[in-house]
């Protein structure tokens, strides 16, 4: 098993739902580590990064989210693993 970096783009109803604190709990439950912040453009974006089955179980849960939210395109960008983040955390602009 190694460890994997993702970029997530998430469109739907996701701001406003809790989507981002509820990434952050499943998050640490699955010990991935990164951030995610809602855009300007309605979406919320991700960076995530942890081994393969911590990377799967956000990727996963993604596709739904939390209870409130609808989500419409989940865009999965793979990126080189940097190790660069201790925990996962949200981002407030």
């Amino acid at each position: 098993m190694g460890n994997q970096r993702i970029r997530l783009l998430i469109k739907g109803k996701v701001q406003g739902v809790f989507f981002r604190q509820a990434m952050k709990v499943i998050a640490k439950k699955s010990n991935a580590t990164g951030w995610v912040r809602n855009l300007s453009s309605g979406r919320v974006e991700a960076v995530v990064e942890g081994d393969d089955a911590a990377v799967s179980a956000i990727v996963e849960w993604c596709h739904a989210g939390p209870a409130n939210a609808r989500v419409e395109d989940l865009e999965i960008i793979n990126e080189n693993y940097k190790g660069e983040f201790s925990k996962f955390e949200v981002l407030y602009q």
